[in-house]
């Protein structure tokens, strides 16, 4: 079955189970001015290719980084297996969310955000959390460990983008239309320092930020959210003296060579040995016991080494296709007054694209180090499984906005002012 005919009995029957599901929860009434179709989903077909190339470089580069772990390379076999599992699964619930209307979230946005949180505060219950290097943002299931954080992120953006949805007329013209987003954005940036996970703080923020601001919320809100921003970043920085390490130590690694420079020096001698075009796939040499977590936050490092530099100019072009349709989309939707749509894809894409740049950055040395993978690429189930929704729901925006754009007679979204 060809990638595009994504309209076929199967796939409907695949949604249609999720669908019935949630709609007894929904209101039936449409909340934005997207038509809700079902016979079909039509497809982004540039972002779609990005998104498979994408997996498909992930799970090479997850083989070729974990090459030799343990016993005849018995570890590293593991760790493909799972991943490729987690692929698996993702795929599947992509498929269920492209298929399912987006009202039914806005419906459901406040559950959403409940469930959130929750899921970051439960880290704190003794004997279900679980701990590596410090850090407590895994909950242990028993026969998997999620990343609450991962998931959480996620359902805060899916949350916002239906309140800007729903109250954006509030978000443009008062201050204090504001005040929901403000007060979970502050509530959620301290349950992750407390993990602490300070990474995916920033990310977040800036996420939720960006979306309010390519929403047009009012200008005096922003620059105070941007004062509040910047003095949660120092504080945060400075309450914690392995990050104030992290920040001197990036600007000079071999100074330290081995000790706070370790991970960073050696990913910068893989970077650099890689070339124009790279020692081959499989032929990294730091990622035979000198490269810490090749697998996971240094995987762009091994690429590089593999790949060389042009080959990093086609992984950035890809991830630019990727970010640049999900923008394209979310143009779609607010040509179509499908406010909460265009927040969304806005707000997934923005995600997408900085955890990229700062995941790249890391590895390069041009910030500090910050525990944040490599979307799609890197080794991680609960990150492979979240940004695969994610996913999901941005072409769930390119179908209802497409559809939308047709029932209007808009061609071109050029056509409607922003």
């Amino acid at each position: 079955m060809s990638l595009w005919q994504l309209n076929s009995r199967g796939w409907q029957w695949v949604g249609r189970a999720g669908q019935q599901g949630l709609q007894w929860l929904a209101d039936r009434r449409p909340i934005d001015a997207a038509a809700d179709v079902t016979s079909g989903v039509s497809v982004d077909r540039s972002f779609l290719i990005a998104l498979l190339a994408l997996l498909s470089i992930g799970l090479v580069m997850v083989a070729s980084a974990t090459l030799g772990m343990g016993d005849s390379g018995a570890a590293g076999r593991g760790l493909l297996i799972r991943q490729s599992g987690a692929v698996g699964v993702g795929l599947v619930a992509m498929v269920v969310l492209m298929m399912m209307p987006l009202r039914h979230f806005v419906a459901l946005r406040n559950l959403i955000l409940l469930a959130s949180l929750l899921l970051l505060a439960v880290l704190f219950i003794p004997g279900v959390a679980h701990t590596v290097n410090g850090a407590t943002r895994w909950i242990d299931l028993g026969f998997v460990r999620l990343q609450a954080s991962e998931f959480a992120r996620l359902g805060m953006i899916v949350w916002m983008a239906a309140y800007l949805g729903v109250h954006l007329d509030k978000v443009q013209t008062r201050i204090r239309g504001m005040g929901a987003p403000v007060a979970v954005i502050m509530l959620a940036s301290t349950l992750l320092l407390l993990q602490p996970d300070y990474g995916n703080t920033v990310v977040l923020g800036a996420t939720l930020f960006a979306m309010a601001w390519l929403m047009r919320a009012q200008l005096q809100t922003m620059l105070m959210l941007i004062a509040a921003g910047g003095a949660l970043a120092i504080v945060g920085v400075f309450s914690a003296q392995y990050r104030v390490d992290r920040l001197l130590s990036f600007s000079n690694p071999f100074a330290d060579p081995f000790g706070d420079g370790y991970q960073l020096v050696n990913a910068l001698i893989a970077i650099g040995t890689g070339g124009l075009f790279g020692r081959g796939l499989g032929e990294s040499v730091q990622k035979l016991a000198y490269l810490p977590e090749a697998h996971t936050d240094f995987i762009f490092a091994v690429y590089a080494e593999e790949f060389g530099l042009f080959g990093v100019i086609a992984l950035l072009g890809l991830y630019g296709v990727l970010v640049w349709r999900g923008f394209v989309i979310a143009r779609m939707a607010w040509a179509v007054k499908h406010y909460t749509g265009a927040a969304l894809a806005w707000g997934i894409s923005t995600w997408v694209g900085m955890q990229t740049l700062i995941n790249m950055g890391v590895n390069m040395g041009l910030l500090p180090t910050k525990g944040l993978t490599l979307p799609l690429i890197s080794y991680g189930g609960s990150a492979m499984v979240a940004t695969l929704l994610a996913m999901g729901l941005v072409l769930r925006v390119h179908h209802e906005a497409s559809r939308a754009m047709a029932e209007a007679g808009i061609e071109d979204v050029r056509e409607v002012s922003r």
